[in-house]
């Protein structure tokens, strides 16, 4: 809430910041209100520059520059939602802020050591990769609210600005409340970010930092344990989803992180091409710093058999991280050779809780902590069409050994048609929940440090992109010592006890992942009909790995200005399908999915009906969602075992940008 408050404020204040740098004769273009591709050929008078809608720059972590896009698109459609970003692989639970269940994976890492875990938990945890930053004209907002489930809202705000063209901040903070339809199943989260983008008058010295605090918090209540005489039998007396048996409510479970994160460089050699602006070649020195503090933790009024039995009457299980990463780098850069970096990086990690456990068979410590250095190189050219990327980290020393291989080649043919390909080699240990775990349940204890080895992970990646035949990306990963989590085999288990003995395992054989997914979007007039598809196929001695085979969305709705074009609608419907399969079931003490391998899920549509309008930089959104949940004498339709999908509900919002 304090960092809420603080968002307000800055607000509130926005004309406290002076504009020193463009100067105040600028004269801004309607661009703002039109089609981008336009406006930028608007010339202005030579002595007022005109600013256009790419003026307002979004940098990546990987410093993609993208400009603000305030259109009304299928794929503004897709992305309002939760998380922002397109859901097509994920399955979300009965309210907002709860977990997704996967639809689809993607197994290249992105890291080359381990996470906390509790990867249920993170999906809007922002990384340092998901962080933008900005580099804008005059201060700029987004600002998007929608509706939840029952006593509560969503909503993201985000404010950009300057002091002077070179440096720039911005603030953000996305806030969630939804009580959610059935008992106990409160969902809460808290996002906070503020970034700095700086680079000097000369342009030798850059820097761009950002400081992150956030909180995801959830009532569990373990599903309904009635699920077959209560909620599948569609009996009118549970039409109220409150009524409905759940299995407790006094579990809640945690995550929190703050991080600081900065990255600079400095340019000893800077030359350019005769007196053009482009540099010819460059030598820089970097340094990038990030330290992060998490934590995970479940607590539970009252121990419950459902999970075995207790140590304590009462349960608060609590795991920590603090990470502290420096890379140190040396950046070289020449028109014709392209760009190389050499780096060295220095990780510090402890994973701890408070105690050591001392059982009849072994000793779990209460700390992991070390110190890992690695050596790294990345490289990227430019030759016309073609774009070629590498990047390799090899870890020296420590004892999280590890390496992570990308390269990719791609190809522009014009502008309708481009081709990637890609390959991805890493090892790594997988996360610390995997090696160490402690509980006030007695079967969530292990230390698994000295039996545990790298998941290694090999895949080959192939993208094609065309705006007349459609988008095709495959992927095929291979994974050796896949780890997961699951019932112990060996176990009988006792009924109302079916999470008792979940504990993590190492896959000896490979699991073989083939992806394929197709998008094309057909139109006639006013229609258009949005296609993507999705297969996949596992190989694997045991199910360690279950996924559907099929995944489909498709999409028929209609566009056209409105009211002397003052407005712009579209409305249509969706329709998402997936075949069935033995999907994933949560677990709350661990925040995590684990493989169960006894009850097939899924095989049921869903329909969205929408209503999308855009009036200038304001983009309305409406939606009737899983409308046809009411069709059938029965209810089928689970996002996990145990745990339902939505029923029909009607939700709204919109998505607001403001220029000054």
């Amino acid at each position: 809430m304090r960092y809420f408050l603080l968002l307000i404020l800055v607000l509130m204040g926005t004309s406290l910041f002076a504009q020193d740098d463009p100067p105040p004769n600028i004269k801004k273009s309607n661009s703002l209100t039109k089609d981008p591709k336009k406006a930028s050929k608007k010339v202005a008078p030579a002595n007022s520059p005109e600013i256009t809608i790419k003026d307002y720059r979004i940098i990546s972590f990987v410093r993609d520059t993208t400009f603000l896009d305030t259109t009304l698109t299928i794929q503004k459609e897709y992305k309002y939602n939760y998380l922002r970003k397109d859901d097509f692989e994920v399955m979300p639970f009965a309210n907002v802020g709860q977990p997704y269940n996967k639809l689809g994976v993607d197994l290249k890492r992105l890291n080359l050591y381990p996470q906390l875990g509790a990867k249920a938990k993170h999906v809007n945890y922002w990384e340092v990769e998901d962080i933008n930053y900005y580099n804008v004209p005059t201060p700029m907002s987004d600002l998007m609210f929608k509706t939840t489930f029952e006593q509560g809202q969503m909503l993201d705000a985000k404010l950009a600005f300057n002091t002077s063209r070179r440096l720039n901040f911005s603030i953000g903070y996305k806030s969630l409340r939804s009580l959610g339809k059935y008992r106990f199943n409160q969902g809460e989260s808290g996002n906070f970010t503020t970034t700095t983008n700086y680079v000097t008058k000369n342009g030798r010295y850059s820097l761009r930092a950002h400081i992150a605090a956030q909180d995801v918090k959830t009532e569990e209540n373990g599903g309904l344990p009635l699920k077959e005489l209560q909620f599948e039998s569609a009996d009118p007396e549970f039409t109220d989803r409150v009524k409905l048996d759940v299995r407790f409510g006094d579990a809640q479970n945690k995550l929190l992180g703050k991080r600081y994160f900065l990255d600079h460089n400095y340019k000893l050699i800077k030359k350019r091409k005769d007196s053009s602006r482009a540099e010819k070649t460059s030598l820089a020195l970097g340094h990038q710093f990030n330290y992060e503090t998490k934590f995970y933790q479940f607590t539970q009024a009252q121990q419950n058999t459902y999970f075995g039995e207790g140590l304590l009457e009462a349960i608060d299980d609590r795991m920590n991280l603090k990470t502290m990463y420096n890379q140190f780098s040396a950046d070289f850069y020449n028109a014709t050779l392209g760009s190389l970096q050499g780096n060295i990086s220095l990780y510090n990690y402890n994973y701890f809780t408070n105690s050591i456990l001392i059982t009849d068979t072994q000793t779990i410590e209460n700390q992991l902590k070390g110190q890992e250095v690695a050596l790294g190189a990345t490289y990227r050219k430019q030759i016309k069409g073609f774009l070629v990327k590498g990047a390799v980290k090899y870890n020296l020393s420590g004892a999280l050994t590890g390496n992570i291989l990308n390269a990719s080649a791609g190809y522009r043919f014009n502008d309708k048609h481009k081709v990637k390909a890609a390959i991805h080699s890493s090892s790594r240990m997988p996360n610390f929940n995997f090696l160490l775990f402690q509980s006030d349940y007695v079967n969530y204890n292990w230390q698994n440090t000295s039996v545990f080895e790298n998941e290694r992970v090999n895949g080959l990646y192939f993208d094609f992109e065309s705006k007349i035949w459609g988008n095709l990306s495959a992927k095929f990963i291979s994974v050796d010592n896949y780890a997961y989590f699951a019932a112990e085999p060996s176990t009988t288990l006792v009924e109302g006890s079916e999470q008792a003995t979940i504990k993590p395992f190492q896959e000896t054989n490979s699991v073989n992942n083939l992806k394929i997914k197709y998008n094309k979007e057909f139109k006639l007039w006013g229609f258009a009909l949005n296609n993507t598809l999705m297969y996949q196929n596992v190989e694997q001695t045991n199910n360690v790995l279950n996924l559907p085979q099929l995944v489909t969305r498709n999409t028929l709705y209609f566009s056209s200005h409105v009211f002397k074009k003052a407005m712009f609608l579209q409305t249509g419907v969706t329709l998402k399908y997936f075949t069935a399969y033995t999907m994933d079931a949560y677990n709350p003490v661990l925040g995590e999915f684990y493989i169960q391998n006894t009850e097939k899920l899924g095989g049921y549509p869903m329909l969205d009906f929408f209503i999308n309008a855009k009036i200038q930089q304001t983009r309305i959104f409406l939606k009737a969602e899983h409308f046809n949940s009411s069709f059938g004498d029965t209810n089928g339709f689970y996002a996990a075992p145990n745990y339902p999908y939505r029923d029909f509900v009607i939700r709204f919002g919109l998505v607001w940008n403001f220029f000054s």
